[in-house]
């Protein structure tokens, strides 16, 4: 007997809609958000349970719990209809499990770098925090008409003569910005030092960090990101993933012929790539070619990157294949736990 459960998460409740194999509903519940209280609602469900959640803040909590007392768990994106409410949403969860309509699960199996994950985020969260405060202080030089071009705003040895610039009633607030700065600041190297540390306990980090592009921040968030890389048959499924696989797309493709007869037409196809993906390691692998290009030197991707622009690729695109070269010697690096080899892979395509 199979049964299909949808679970709306909130802070305090929990909405859970089961439906049976046939798609008939067969009850709803409302239940605290306690661990010890869910445990024994799904412990009572007979047959095989199939779970189905959101993805949230409470989500990889209630995945840990849950997942030893249901024959499947799946987490998937939240929707944005309109017209919702509790129960509507957990059973159109479940009904969107038991038909097979999930478009996008979520990989929440943290493995050995649970640590790594949380510090991973704490660390982009400061990181943020720290580029926010950056724009607040230059948005208060603007105000008052004095330009702040690079980071010399920011410099300890040279704050004096910008602040002297601002009119007095504007200096309280610089000098209560740059004490957030300057905490701030020293808190995301604090943050630094714990996720290198953690990060530095896997074998694997020190490998991949050989790799062009990617030093040991880089690395520990494509650690706590990927966990695993077998998770990816081949490079075409983690570009995807990274959010570069290339996408082609297609409009009125049949056209009547004089017969009165239906043909599939050749005509322009427009490309893009895939709207569907993990935003931290898009970031990895953009910011490691950033990286590739600016080093320059003999390294063969830099000397590939070059080739292409001679060739008249437009640089964005030029920049696209070098990510996308990256991601894909990364990937096999830590498949075959091997630092990285230039000679090998320089018949690495894209």
């Amino acid at each position: 007997m199979e049964r299909y459960i949808g679970l709306d998460v909130h802070s305090r409740s929990c909405t859970a809609g089961i439906i049976d194999g046939r798609g008939k509903h067969v009850s709803s519940s409302v239940l605290e958000t306690n661990g010890e209280v869910l445990v024994e609602f799904f412990k009572l469900q007979a047959g095989n349970v199939h779970l189905c959640l959101e993805e949230g803040t409470q989500s990889t909590w209630l995945t840990e719990i849950l997942s030893p007392h249901v024959a499947e768990l799946v987490v998937t994106i939240p929707s944005k209809k309109r017209d919702k409410n509790d129960i509507r949403d957990a059973f159109g969860l479940a009904e969107q499990l038991r038909r097979g309509a999930i478009d996008v699960s979520i990989y929440k199996n943290e493995g050995p770098f649970k640590q790594l994950r949380l510090l991973v985020k704490t660390h982009a969260v400061i990181v943020t925090d720290s580029r926010r405060v950056q724009s607040r202080i230059k948005a208060l030089y603007r105000s008052r008409g004095i330009p702040t071009p690079g980071k010399d705003v920011y410099v300890h040895s040279t704050r004096d003569g910008w602040l002297s610039r601002l009119p007095a009633n504007s200096r309280s607030s610089a000098e209560l910005l740059y004490s957030q700065y300057d905490g701030l600041l020293s808190l995301r190297k604090e943050a630094k030092r714990e996720v290198v540390s953690e990060s530095h306990r896997f074998p694997i980090s020190r490998k991949l960090e050989t790799c062009p592009g990617l030093g040991e921040i880089r690395v520990a968030q494509l650690l706590a990101t990927v966990v695993t890389p077998h998770r990816f048959r081949g490079r075409r499924q983690f570009w995807s993933y990274c959010g570069f696989g290339v996408v082609m797309r297609s409009t009125s493709d049949w056209e009547q012929m004089p017969n009165g007869r239906w043909e599939k037409v050749q005509r322009p196809m427009t490309r893009g790539l895939n709207h569907n993906f993990n935003r931290m390691l898009k970031n990895v692998y953009k910011g490691a070619a950033s990286t590739v290009i600016q080093q320059g030197g003999q390294e063969p991707l830099y000397l590939e990157y070059l080739r292409q622009l001679e060739g008249g690729t437009n640089p964005n695109l030029a920049k696209l294949t070098l990510a996308r070269k990256i991601a894909a010697i990364s990937l096999s690096m830590w498949k075959n736990e091997e630092e990285y080899d230039p000679n090998k892979r320089l018949t690495t395509s894209s």
